[in-house]
């Protein structure tokens, strides 16, 4: 998408959030009430200003749905938050990974950290289209934020990305001190498939020999790819993430033959969920993931592990990437940057 239409339709995208209520639900349309739940204005516009550009998740190939949701990210994350970064390289199994290292202003050394891994489906997404995520985490949340660019699917399948995430957290582990951390502050987190990732991380460091997180940070995580949930029937069409999306994404990452029960992909299924890090898990009413990320809850519940559930009702899929239309958006993200301040005080 040429740049100067992007900044033409930021710059529409803003003037329509600033209109008086009644404009807005006006071209929002009326209220949309679904299982119990009212969908929030701020999320109702958005999803018409989708419709009505014909903006979606998924474009046909891998390589447009990349190139597409890059220009796309500038539509809806607002100016980024001014901080210290610093790029940095992270050795792994599988290859060298980038990260960047978010530091906000002021922070002493050492601090909690956050080791952040981006939605996308496995296959889309990277640290710069969850940039304005990462700094409003690190500056609301009073941490620094490690996010990390692992590798992609189809190119590099189930179980590359977590691999690549054990890696990411072991090295931030190891070198705390020269990225200004806390070895014993050290939070995993991420949003949808980065949520599955932070999960995952979570749950194979808790069971070995070496470190573990002390927090996990779920934004509405996909954590059992082996099932479908009543919440995937009710949303799957029409709020942002799809159920075909959802199938496009799980079959580029776990081709068929690949176990989808596998724990490593569905941490939901592990037989045993005794000491893992405390966790707060927010879902989003009208997406097709909250029940799984609600049944994750009940589980590391249920295993004794401090969960705080947090379920944006009126919120869509993706929340956390809208922080520069509306209020609503990053009221949410607010609540979980406050979450990841008490974890890792």
């Amino acid at each position: 998408m040429p740049a100067p239409l992007i900044r033409a339709q930021a710059a529409a995208a803003q003037l329509v959030y600033a209109l008086p209520r009644p404009l807005r639900r006006a071209v929002a349309g009326r209220q949309i009430r679904l299982d119990g739940q009212d969908l929030a204005l701020d999320a109702q516009l958005l999803l018409r200003l989708q419709q009505l550009t014909g903006s979606s998740l998924v474009h046909e190939s891998v390589e447009k749905s990349r190139i597409r949701l890059d220009g796309a990210r500038h539509l809806v994350s607002g100016p980024p938050l001014p901080m210290q970064t610093r790029e940095v390289v992270i050795p792994g199994t599988g290859g060298n990974l980038d990260a960047t290292l978010y530091t906000p202003a002021g922070l002493p050394a050492p601090s909690g950290l956050l080791v952040f891994f981006h939605g996308g489906g496995w296959v889309i997404g990277t640290r710069a289209s969850h940039d304005g995520a990462a700094r409003f985490l690190a500056q609301h949340a009073g941490v620094r934020v490690l996010s990390v660019e692992y590798r992609l699917a189809p190119e590099h399948p189930f179980p590359s990305a977590a691999d690549d995430a054990v890696d990411a957290f072991n090295y931030a582990h190891a070198k705390a001190a020269d990225l200004g951390a806390d070895p014993d502050r050290i939070a995993v987190g991420g949003d949808s498939a980065g949520g599955n990732l932070a999960a995952v991380t979570a749950l194979l460091t808790s069971r070995g020999d070496g470190p573990a997180p002390a927090f996990q940070l779920l934004f509405y995580p996909a954590v059992d790819l082996s099932a479908r949930r009543r919440s995937r029937e009710i949303f799957g069409d029409g709020f942002f993430l799809t159920d075909e999306h959802m199938d496009w994404f799980a079959n580029h990452y776990a081709p068929p033959g690949v176990d989808r029960t596998d724990v490593r992909m569905s941490p939901l299924l592990a037989d045993d969920h005794t000491g893992l890090p405390p966790a707060y898990i927010a879902t989003a009413g009208f997406d097709p993931l909250r029940d799984e990320g609600e049944a994750y809850a009940a589980k590391l519940t249920e295993a004794g592990v401090p969960v705080a559930l947090s379920r944006q009702e009126d919120l869509i899929h993706g929340y956390i990437n809208f922080l520069g239309v509306g209020r609503r958006f990053r009221e949410a993200t607010a609540e979980a940057a406050g979450a990841l301040r008490v974890g890792l005080s």
